[in-house]
């Protein structure tokens, strides 16, 4: 009789059976399965407010740029509730108006939420239409182009190099003025009006601004949102909103 070893004798006792060990196998997969959806998978599909709450959530909105917190408007009431705040908004807001020459007026009415203000305020700096208060509201400053004749090029300090450019003022009433002591003014009358024709769907087709009968002036706004007026004779420059303190309380000559 042959002897045997306990290793060789267990190994003898194992009954091997394939179809079981394959369901066995089969049962480990669907409770592996089970427990990945339940402990895993849930709190990835839970709402990520709901996880982080509030306070947290706005501090991850607040590293998005404007336009992907705009879009978390959209995902539910709760989110809008949050990524509407002008708390994330107020620091938008400044980014927005950051080194920009003019801040548009309606973006500043009082009580208007944060993100009202922004959303005005893109608008605006779209608009190339420049209105009769956008004259009014801003300082422009004044200088002759190359193409005028030489005689008032000479009397400009922008050519000369003897001081700040000319400044001249819109006022509502249609009128315009200048500062004291300005050497091409002279004393003239002056008027202005705004001049835009419009055709089809509000697609504007001419649109310029005239001083007197003078040649008309083209309109153009920068990256800044100032604005320029121009024909080839002579130039006006809109200066920014910061400089105003430096020119509000200057006395002017009127026509």
């Amino acid at each position: 009789m042959a002897h045997t070893t306990p290793l060789q004798q267990n190994h003898n006792n194992f009954d091997y059976d394939p179809a079981g060990m394959e369901m066995e196998m089969e049962r480990h997969r669907k409770r592996r399965k089970k427990w990945k959806e339940e402990v895993v998978d849930v709190p990835l599909r839970r709402d990520p407010l709901e996880v982080f709450g509030m306070d947290i959530m706005l501090k991850i909105l607040s590293y998005l740029d404007a336009r992907s917190v705009a879009l978390s408007l959209l995902v539910s009431r709760a989110w809008h509730a949050v990524s509407s705040t002008d708390r994330l908004w107020a620091s938008k807001l400044e980014e927005l108006w950051l080194g920009k020459a003019h801040i548009p007026r309606l973006s500043q009415i009082r009580g208007l939420s944060k993100l009202a203000s922004y959303s005005l305020a893109v608008v605006d700096g779209k608009r190339n239409r420049i209105m009769k208060e956008d004259l009014c509201d801003h300082v422009w400053e004044f200088h002759f182009n190359k193409a005028a004749p030489d005689y008032w090029r000479n009397l400009d300090p922008y050519w000369k190099g003897t001081g700040r450019p000319m400044r001249r003022y819109f006022h509502p009433d249609g009128s315009q003025s200048a500062d004291p002591g300005d050497k091409v003014w002279g004393g003239h009358e002056c008027c202005y009006l705004t001049v835009t024709s419009i055709v089809g769907e509000d697609k504007i087709r001419e649109h310029y601004v005239r001083i007197n009968r003078w040649p008309r002036m083209s309109v153009s706004r920068k990256q800044d949102w100032s604005w320029e007026l121009s024909n080839h004779l002579y130039s006006y420059s809109s200066i920014p909103d910061a400089d105003k303190e430096e020119w509000i309380n200057l006395p002017r000559v009127f026509c």
